[in-house]
């Protein structure tokens, strides 16, 4: 569905995105992820066509942003951070103004109109003003907008922020309705957001992609470690003792409740292997009861944070990780 290769976006000496290069796919949903100044809506709006490139080019489903803007902008629905709405518009003249933007023929206008107020949940203020509306109403109009029509590709920027709780759970089951009929590409600062609704996530950083895998995926395969948190009946020095008797090396941290008699640690490795096996017979030999034991796996918060941090570096998972984030000798090392 969508293609960018080697996209650039400078603003004067600050390079904003820095030769991006990611394939999206038809018929899934796509977490875009980053830091504040990461390039997140820079992309997003090149790859709509609302600003232009330094360089490099995107293609929706064949059709370059640059050489065919009619075409590709046919392919794609829009919903930036603040939505484009008329406060002195009711929604449903809001949409007729937009369907004639989107040149959708007069003798499909209405059908396609009452298409987007259905699948936005907009009717019971289809005739009221836009500003009088809350902010939630106004996102779903400006939802409402973007999939006018029916384009295969709907892009949102951040459609959740400044929402309260249940409207958030609203439009989170609203972005998952469109993704059984549509590609849908989701911008958005909450990680949690991300792990509920989207397919894939994105991750950029710096300009540069730095993740591209399913959530689980990212959780499972960044360190490539096996990390289990277990609580033992003891102190730290019997569990550190305990520890000192395994064949293999392992990063241990510790956390002693001294009141409840009890060490909780979490235990990795680098090694491919399941270590609980290693880590009962270690601890039963030392006569320390175990009762507690259980998978840590990497969240989505600590990929993030791993990802984005200065000087990381995207790691090659299957072929999915596979941008390197620091620059050496002036080029990007693979």
């Amino acid at each position: 569905m969508v293609e960018i290769v080697d996209l650039v976006k400078d603003y004067g000496t600050h390079r904003a995105v820095d030769n991006l290069n990611l394939t999206i796919e038809d018929g899934q949903i796509y977490g875009f992820l980053g830091p504040n100044g990461a390039g997140k809506s820079t992309t997003m709006n090149m790859m709509c066509g609302y600003i232009g490139a330094t360089s490099g080019d995107v293609k929706i489903n064949g059709h370059s942003i640059s050489e065919e803007p009619l075409e590709a902008k046919k392919l794609i629905g829009y919903l930036p951070e603040i939505p484009p709405v008329y406060p002195d518009m009711t929604p449903e003249e809001y949409l007729d103004f937009a369907a004639g933007i989107k040149r959708i023929p007069k003798a499909e206008r209405k059908e396609a109109i009452e298409l987007a107020i259905k699948k936005a949940r907009i009717e019971n203020v289809r005739n009221r003003l836009i500003k009088n509306l809350s902010k939630g109403y106004r996102q779903r109009v400006g939802l409402a907008q973007a999939i006018l029509g029916l384009p295969p590709l709907i892009i949102l920027d951040e459609p959740t922020v400044g929402l309260d709780p249940k409207q958030i759970i609203e439009m989170r089951e609203l972005i998952k309705e469109l993704g059984k009929e549509h590609t849908v590409i989701l911008s958005s600062h909450i990680l949690s957001e991300v792990s509920a609704v989207c397919d894939k996530v994105m991750i950029i950083s710096a300009g540069k992609l730095v993740a591209s895998d399913t959530t689980e995926n990212l959780e499972r395969k960044l360190k490539a470690y096996n990390k289990i948190q277990l609580t033992v009946r003891g102190n730290k020095r019997q569990a550190q003792n305990a520890v000192e008797r395994l064949n293999s090396e392992y990063a241990v941290t510790y956390h002693e409740d001294t009141a409840h008699n009890e060490c909780t640690m979490v235990v990795s490795t680098d090694q491919d292997k399941d270590i609980r096996d290693e880590l009962f017979l270690a601890f039963s030999g030392a006569h320390l009861p175990i009762i507690g034991m259980q998978s840590a796996a990497s969240s989505l918060e600590e990929v993030f944070l791993e990802l984005t941090q200065d000087g990381s570096t995207g790691i090659n998972m299957d072929n999915n990780i596979i941008t390197d984030n620091i620059d050496n000798d002036g080029e990007d090392a693979e």
